[in-house]
């Protein structure tokens, strides 16, 4: 045998092993923030989960009501908040903005927390619908004053629980498994 069929055969396989770390350490650390745990971007009005969701207890689904019928759960529109702020804490200057949003007719611009990759669709019905809690994903948001990205958007979270997902279902469901085609999630 050549010397130098000797180093190819040692050399392609390292070097090959070598490049597909080096490309899955860079995919890993130049992921945008906003894939990443804890990104919490700068809100337009202060708004806390903790005072709304957590000491008052309204639902989830009061404000995010899209969850049950659409893919997208949505943020309340203006006058969702005004049902209550109409009569309360009027003198807050974060209720006097939210007050000036909804006279002049224009929306709130909130910056989105949780977001997924443009190839991936995800669809909230299937989840809320049966029976998932959304603190699953999104954490225990009545607790939190300002609401930051729990989990990590990779898809290694979302297939473990569909793998697996009995802690995340409510007691007696009939649900086994998560779908694990990739064209369930990939579009």
């Amino acid at each position: 045998m050549h010397p130098y069929d000797r180093a190819a055969r040692f050399l392609i396989p390292v070097g090959a092993l070598a490049v597909l770390v080096t490309v899955l350490i860079v995919g890993w650390f130049a992921q945008p923030d906003r894939f990443a745990r804890g990104f919490a971007p700068h809100q337009p009005i202060p708004f806390s989960h903790r005072l709304h969701a957590g000491t008052m207890q309204i639902p989830c689904l009061y404000c995010h009501s899209g969850a049950t019928r659409s893919r997208i759960a949505g943020v309340p529109a203006v006058e969702t908040c005004m049902n209550c702020h109409r009569v309360t804490k009027l003198e807050s200057p974060a209720i006097r903005r939210l007050t000036e949003y909804y006279q002049s007719g224009r929306p709130i611009l909130w910056q989105r927390i949780h977001h997924l990759p443009d190839h991936v669709f995800f669809d909230h019905r299937p989840h809320v619908n049966g029976g998932i809690a959304c603190q699953t994903c999104h954490g225990e948001v009545q607790a939190m004053d300002v609401v930051s990205q729990h989990m990590s958007m990779r898809m290694g979270n979302c297939l473990g629980c569909h793998r697996d997902p009995h802690a995340a279902l409510p007691a007696g469901s009939s649900i086994r498994k998560g779908a694990e085609q990739c064209g369930v999630c990939h579009r």
